[in-house]
């Protein structure tokens, strides 16, 4: 669920809520391991959520996301790393019209936010309250999916140090 990370971040971005994981199916790549993750999620104002992940998967690029709304909708494709090709498609009962928008990588603005909150005190747009947010819903898929949540290797049983 490594690539779960950015979809569940959007969802929670986008909605301004915490999601409820209503349900979620695992294909395993081996014991305990998933290769593909689907969750479909409900928020407290009544919006619904589905996300998609997988690192195997026969789509070569397939980084998008869908918001649906009562007069129309908005798509956007690779919104993780928009500098190798994007697009963002707003489509209305009375309108249609695609952006791009050109920029540098998107390591490379986090390198820059992250120097400046270094060197100037910004703070940083996302915090460890936020990615603790994310991690609970991502525990909370591996539950519904029926897996053990992951836990820091310095919790793992098997990284048990040893001296010899």
């Amino acid at each position: 669920m490594d690539a779960g990370s950015y979809p569940i971040n959007l969802v929670r971005f986008l909605s301004g809520e915490e999601p409820e994981v209503v349900q979620a199916t695992a294909t395993l790549a081996s014991q305990g391991v998933d290769r593909r993750m689907d969750a479909d999620l409900r928020f407290p104002s009544g919006l619904t959520g589905h996300i998609r992940a997988s690192l195997f998967s026969s789509d070569l690029l397939r980084i998008s996301a869908r918001i649906t709304g009562d007069q129309g909708h908005m798509s956007v494709f690779n919104y993780v790393s928009p500098q190798a090709y994007h697009r963002l498609t707003v489509k209305t009962t009375s309108t249609h019209r695609t952006e791009h928008m050109a920029g540098d990588a998107s390591y490379t603005y986090q390198l820059r936010a992250f120097a400046r909150a270094i060197n100037e005190g910004t703070p940083v747009l996302t915090n460890a309250n936020d990615a603790i947010a994310n991690m609970r819903v991502i525990d909370s898929v591996y539950r519904k999916a029926g897996l053990q949540p992951r836990m820091a290797a310095e919790d793992s049983p098997q990284s048990t140090p040893t001296a010899t």
